[in-house]
């Protein structure tokens, strides 16, 4: 049996959107079991706020929780504007180490970044933190033995929707994929779902369809799939391949595809 993990983004509305996609989750659980979800940030609308986490969280989850699947988040910039998502941070049921940090299931290592503080608004706060993060996210890397690396974060780098490709990220980060082999990196921020060809050997994933209203999305050069529309994602985790699925509210696969072990570089 592969291992299996979901990623769900941009999900913490209480709204009809999470809950239909929850509860997608929920019975894609019982025909395909899975242990872990990544959230991809905006986890609390729309401001981060603790006080809502059983609406949020706690209640469109009950069924996945009660069968002890385990979450872990990372801050997206709503939940950023609440005391910098420090009361997320300490929530335990989003399993967050810190405010970037890494663990190990079977064969991958997962590495969570706090993409928020590349927009700080003052320049010299932003240098220095975004600087510390990167350095420990090229240490991590650097000392890595997984078979498979996946980062996750919120913000996306390669984007054909309303935020578009962020450059300067993609030049502080895509640099350290490339030479340490990074499979997957997944993001929200975006809310719908584009997956990218490989570039530079990474495979880029928007995933913020996970509750809120859904926008449209275009296609670029490196798009291989793009659609606007609500859902959640699961990855099945093999020795040689991680088979990447797309599923929509009624439970159907809209897009598929392949990560090899080795993917080659452009």
């Amino acid at each position: 049996m592969p291992f299996r993990f979901v990623t769900a983004g941009d999900v913490g509305t209480g709204g009809k959107g999470q809950r239909r996609v929850a509860n997608a989750m929920s019975a894609h659980w019982c025909a395909d079991p899975f242990q872990t979800v990544l959230l991809l940030g905006d986890n609390i609308y729309e401001d981060g706020e603790i006080s809502k986490i059983a609406e949020v969280f706690e209640q469109p989850y009950t069924e996945l929780l009660q069968k002890e699947v385990k979450f872990h988040a990372v801050l997206g910039n709503h939940d950023f504007r609440t005391r910098q998502g420090e009361d997320q941070i300490a929530y335990p049921g989003y399993n967050m180490l810190g405010r970037y940090y890494t663990f190990t299931k079977g064969l991958t290592q997962f590495f969570a970044l706090d993409t928020n503080q590349f927009y700080l608004d003052s320049d010299q706060d932003r240098e220095a933190l975004w600087s510390a993060q990167r350095q420990w996210l090229k240490t991590e890397l650097e000392r890595s033995p997984a078979q498979w690396k996946v980062v996750f974060a919120h913000h996306p780098i390669y984007s054909s929707g309303r935020h578009g490709t962020d450059r300067e990220l993609a030049a502080s980060l895509s640099p350290l994929f490339k030479e340490y082999g990074v499979h997957l990196y997944i993001n929200g921020h975006e809310h719908s779902y584009e997956r990218t060809q490989p570039i530079d050997g990474t495979m880029y994933i928007n995933a913020g369809n996970g509750g809120r209203s859904i926008r449209k999305v275009g296609e670029s050069e490196w798009t291989d799939y793009a659609k606007a529309r609500l859902g959640f994602s699961t990855f099945d985790v093999y020795d040689d391949r991680i088979v990447v699925k797309a599923i929509g509210t009624n439970g159907k696969t809209f897009d598929e595809a392949l990560v090899p072990a080795t993917i080659a570089v452009s």
